[in-house]
This record gives structure tokens, sequence and C-alpha cells, in this order.
């Protein structure tokens, strides 16, 4: 099982010795493209991968993605991020939808950049 760095909870500041920008550290194992973009187009309608499940792991009080022979651990605010991911809402949608959730959170640069990464992973078209 994977554990993925991701997003800070939404409405904290982010953790001492965690990245600032979410979705920019490596997830362990998994190889980073040189060049890969950062952030999600404008536009775009997130939606998860075909051979992707977001899921609650009831035992582990843990939201995962499943994917084909692999697991994911979603941790801070991921999963709150990838349920609006329903391929009707475009990035804008979503971040607005957030932003009226948690004021004051920086939303419209963690969200981004967190789908990009997740874009860049093949877990999110």
């Amino acid at each position: 099982m994977t554990t993925a760095d991701t997003p800070p909870a939404l409405g904290t500041p982010p953790v001492p010795g965690t990245s600032p920008v979410p979705g920019t550290s490596p997830v362990p194992g998994a190889p980073v493209a040189p060049g890969a973009p950062s952030a999600a187009p404008a536009g775009w309608r997130p939606a998860l991968a075909p051979a992707v499940n977001l899921r609650h792991d009831r035992v582990r009080d843990a939201d995962l993605l499943v994917l084909p022979e692999r697991v994911v651990v979603l941790r801070g605010s991921a999963a709150r991020i990838l349920r609006l991911c329903d391929g009707d809402r475009d990035l804008d949608a979503i971040v607005a939808e957030l932003m009226s959730r948690f004021p004051g959170a920086p939303v419209a640069e963690d969200v981004p950049a967190f789908l990009g990464r997740m874009r860049t992973e093949g877990w999110v078209r």
C-alpha cells in the first residue's frame, strides 16, 4: 500500500516539514516526468480515471484510491477534492465550491496544483 502526499486539511495551516503546495512532493516510488505540468488547465472537467475508485476504509478510517494492483492512502483534504471530480464540474467550479466551504484556505492555488499532480500520475483524467 502506498501513501500519497496530499494537501493539508482545508482550513488548516500546513504541517511543518511538508510541502506548502500540495501534490508537489513525489509519491513514494512514483516517477515524475521532467517538465510535468504542476497545475491543471483551465476549463478542464476532472474525473477519476476509469480504473480508479475512491473508497473509504472503515477499519483504517482512511480514504483510499484503489487502482489496479495498487492502493493509495489519501491524507489531508485529498478525498474531499477528489469527490468533487465528477466530470461535470470544471476546475473553476471545484475551486469555487471549496472556497465557499473553506473560506480563507489557499484553495485557488492548492487545488489546481494538486489536481494537476493527480492528472500527471494518471489517476484523474
